[in-house]
C-alpha cells in the first residue's frame, strides 16, 4: 500500500501521478515499464507518421472530413510525445524535470485528448450534414477548414488550461526523506470539483452525444436504403440517398474509431475523478502504478486509430509500407475517400473514388 503524501496545509493527501516509489524491485519494474512505453511510442510514431504521409500524398485537395481525420493523427502524435518524459519519471521516481515540464506534461496530454474527441465529433457531423443535404461534398475552402481546425485547438487549449496552471512540483516527506512530485493543487476544492464536472460534460459527454446522434442517423439512412433495394422499389434520384455496401464499410470505420476512443479513454477519465474523491475519502485508494497502467492503455489508442483507419482506406499502400508486400502486379486497390461523390447516373452516394 502506498504511503499518503500530505498537502502543504495538511488538509488532504496529494497524488504523485507518474512518480512511484517502488522499493527493492523498482529497477525490474521500471525496465518492464520502459519496454512497454518504448514499444507504444515506436508503433504510434510509425503508424501515425505513415497515415499522415499517405493522406498528404493523396491526389487532389483534402476535403473537410479528411482534414479532420488528419488532425486526429496529429493530436495522437502530440499525445504520445509525453511517453519519453513518463519513462524518465518512472526511473527517477522523484520528479527531477523541473516545474516548467510539470506544467506542460499533463496540459499537452489533456489538450490532445480534447482535440481527438472534438475532431471525431466534427467529422461525424460533417458526414451527416453531407448525406442529409443529398448533394456531393465539394472541396472546402482552405480558410474554412483552417478556421475549423483552429477553433478545435483553441477551444481545447482553453478548456484544459487549468492543467497547465495548477500542476506544480511539490516537496513531500516520504519514509523520512524529502522527495519531489508533480501533482495537481487547486486553489479551491469546490472550484476543482466544478471544473471536473464541467470538463467531463463539455469535452467528453456533449461531443459523445453528437457522435452517437450523427452515426445513428447515418445508420438509419443506410438501413432505409437497403430496405428499398431489397424490395426492388424504384425511387427518385433526387429524393433518396443510396449507400453502397463498400461505402457503408468506410462509415463503419469512423464509427469504430469513436467506439475505441470512448472504450480506451473512459478508464482514465474515471480514474482522475476517483483521484479527486481520494483526497477526502480514506477508503478510496488509487495507487500510482494503477494510474500508470491505465495511462498505458489510453496511449494504445494512439496506435489503434491510424491502424483502423488506414487498414480500411489505404490497404494497398499500408501493405507496401509495413509488410513489404506490394500485392499482385498490375492490380491496384482503389484508394477511398470518406466524402460524398456524384456519379454520372445521378445517384448521390458515399462514394469510393479510384485514383
Amino acid at each position: 500500500m502506498p504511503e499518503p503524501w500530505a498537502s502543504p496545509d495538511g488538509n488532504f493527501t496529494l497524488f504523485p501521478f507518474f512518480s512511484d516509489f517502488k522499493g527493492p524491485n523498482g529497477a525490474a519494474l521500471s525496465a518492464l515499464e520502459t519496454a512497454v512505453l518504448a514499444s507504444l511510442f515506436a508503433l504510434a510514431l510509425a503508424a501515425n507518421g505513415s497515415a499522415i504521409r499517405l493522406m498528404v500524398r493523396r491526389k487532389g485537395r483534402l476535403r473537410a472530413a479528411n482534414s479532420l481525420v488528419l488532425n486526429l493523427f496529429c493530436a495522437d502524435l502530440l499525445f504520445v510525445s509525453a511517453v519519453p518524459v513518463i519513462a524518465v519519471v518512472r526511473w527517477t521516481e522523484s520528479w527531477t524535470l523541473g516545474d516548467g515540464l510539470c506544467h506542460l506534461l499533463f496540459y499537452l496530454m489533456s489538450l490532445s485528448g480534447s482535440v481527438t474527441i472534438l475532431s471525431l465529433a466534427a467529422v461525424s457531423l460533417e458526414r451527416l450534414v453531407s448525406i442529409v443535404r443529398l448533394r456531393p461534398s465539394q472541396p472546402y475552402k482552405r480558410r474554412r477548414v483552417g478556421a475549423l481546425l483552429l477553433l478545435i485547438w483553441a477551444f481545447s487549449a482553453l478548456t484544459t488550461l487549468p492543467f497547465c496552471l495548477f500542476f506544480t512540483v511539490q516537496v513531500v516527506s516520504l519514509r523520512g526523506q524529502e522527495v519531489y512530485i508533480c501533482t495537481l493543487i487547486w486553489p479551491s476544492t469546490i472550484g476543482e470539483a466544478c471544473w471536473d464536472a464541467c470538463f467531463v460534460f463539455v469535452v467528453f459527454l456533449i461531443p459523445g452525444v453528437v457522435i452517437v446522434i450523427s452515426y445513428s442517423k447515418i445508420l438509419q439512412i443506410a438501413k432505409a436504403s437497403r430496405r428499398r433495394l431489397d424490395a426492388g422499389m424504384a425511387y427518385s434520384e433526387r429524393s433518396h440517398v443510396r449507400i453502397s455496401q463498400q461505402d457503408f464499410k468506410l462509415l463503419r470505420t469512423l464509427f469504430i474509431l469513436m467506439v475505441s476512443f470512448f472504450v480506451m479513454w473512459s478508464p482514465i477519465i474515471i480514474t482522475i475523478l476517483l483521484i479527486l474523491v481520494q483526497k477526502f475519502k480514506t477508503d478510496v485508494n488509487i495507487m500510482p502504478s494503477f494510474f500508470f497502467w491505465i495511462m498505458v492503455f489510453t496511449f494504445s489508442n494512439s496506435v489503434l486509430n491510424p491502424v483502423l483507419y488506414n487498414a480500411a482506406h489505404f490497404k494497398h499502400e499500408w501493405r507496401k509500407i509495413f509488410i513489404c508486400c506490394p500485392g499482385p502486379v498490375g492490380k491496384k486497390e482503389p484508394a477511398t475517400d470518406t466524402t460524398l461523390g456524384h456519379h454520372n447516373h445521378g445517384h448521390f452516394t458515399v462514394s469510393v473514388i479510384s485514383h
